[in-house]
């Protein structure tokens, strides 16, 4: 599988790992903010369904709601709600 998309003025082009039926997802993760902590909770959920939690949900010192996980495929992902201004 290809995918393509667009990162400010540069188009950038995936694959799945040479088709060779065996895809390996090691070295990065994906990153998803959202607005809010009631926005994190169920994206965070349906990414970890079937995977891996490697870090819970939790409040640190630069989101409000910031978790880690490997989905059912192996991809990386961590999810991250927007740390309110003061």
């Amino acid at each position: 599988m290809h995918a393509s998309f667009r990162v400010g003025d540069s188009m950038i082009l995936a694959s799945d790992g040479r088709c060779t039926g065996k895809p390996k997802f090691d070295g990065f993760s994906l990153s998803l903010t959202v607005s809010s902590d009631a926005d994190a909770k169920p994206l965070f959920s349906a990414l970890s369904e079937g995977g891996q939690v490697t870090q819970p949900l939790t409040k640190t010192f630069f989101s409000s709601s910031f978790g880690m996980l490997a989905d059912r495929f192996g991809v990386g992902w961590m999810v991250m709600a927007e740390k309110p201004q003061a």
